[in-house]
């Protein structure tokens, strides 16, 4: 009866262990990819909704957090005027503390 040598069980363990690392790295990679995708959904989720209240408030300009649930995302809206007299840019940007990470949006409104 043959059997598998010394030398062809350590190629076989070589080349699964290659598998495997690059399959652990590709997992951790994507989740990290899935991570920082749902972040940036909650913050433009966030940005959408602050937007929409400060427009339909006319506030042009503050800020603040998302305090007491969010208390980790602030929020900074500023008006300007446009080249345009009947339009103004309402530019409202979302950050959090932590790791810096921002998003901007920009609505036009009309007075």
């Amino acid at each position: 009866m043959r059997g598998f040598t010394l030398l062809e069980v350590m190629v076989s363990l070589a080349i699964m262990a290659g598998v495997i690392l690059t399959v652990v790295g590709s997992v951790n990679y994507h989740l990290l990819v899935i991570s920082r995708e749902r972040d940036d959904t909650t913050l433009t989720l966030l940005a959408r909704s602050k937007l929409m209240e400060l427009s339909q408030a006319g506030i042009g300009s503050g800020q603040g957090t998302f305090a007491p649930m969010r208390s980790d995302i602030s929020w900074k809206a500023e008006q300007r005027d446009t080249e345009l007299p009947v339009l103004k840019k309402l530019i409202l940007t979302v950050h959090r503390t932590g790791d810096k990470r921002e998003v901007t949006l920009v609505r036009y409104l009309s007075p």
